[in-house]
C-alpha cells in the first residue's frame, strides 16, 4: 500500500493552496490536489511533506509552520482502470509570510482559494475529507 502525504498550504487570509496536475504525472492528470508526494521508504511523512512543499511550490522549510496533522486517511480507489490501495498522511501548514509559489513539472496551474469553494473543483480521491478533518 503506497503512503503518501497530502500537504494543505493556508495563507494569512485562511485560503488553502491547490494545485492543478499535470499530464506529466502518473496519477489523476487534471485534477486539483494539495501538495502530495510518496513516502520513501525510511523516511518519516513529516520529513516528506517538508519535502515534497520544497519541490513542488519553492517555499523553503522557513517559509511555512506547521500546524496540524490528522490521523492517516486509508482507502481503495480505481483509476484508469487500475486498483489501488491508499494511506494518506494529511498535515496542515501555515505559510508564514507572503511568498511567490514557484510549481514544478508536476503540476500546470495553481489557485489559493476558501476552503468552501473545493467542491467547486475536480480534486485527487479524498481530499475534501482531509480539508475537513484539518480545518475542524
Amino acid at each position: 500500500m503506497p503512503s503518501v502525504v497530502t500537504c494543505l498550504l493556508l495563507d494569512k487570509n485562511e485560503n488553502i493552496l491547490i494545485l492543478k496536475r499535470s499530464d506529466k504525472v502518473r496519477t489523476y492528470k487534471g485534477c486539483w490536489s494539495g501538495v502530495a508526494g510518496y513516502v520513501e521508504e525510511g523516511e518519516e511523512p513529516v520529513d516528506t511533506a517538508f519535502k515534497e512543499i520544497r519541490e513542488e511550490t519553492g517555499l523553503t522549510d522557513n517559509d511555512v509552520e506547521l500546524i496540524k496533522t490528522v490521523d492517516p486517511i486509508e482507502f481503495t480507489d480505481f483509476y484508469e482502470e487500475e486498483k489501488y490501495d491508499w494511506k494518506v498522511y494529511p498535515f496542515l501548514f501555515k505559510v508564514r509570510k507572503e511568498s511567490k509559489i514557484r510549481i514544478d513539472w508536476e503540476h500546470i496551474s495553481y489557485k489559493w482559494i476558501k476552503p468552501s469553494d473545493i467542491d467547486k473543483f475536480e480534486v485527487v480521491p479524498r481530499l475534501r475529507e482531509v480539508v475537513l478533518k484539518l480545518l475542524k
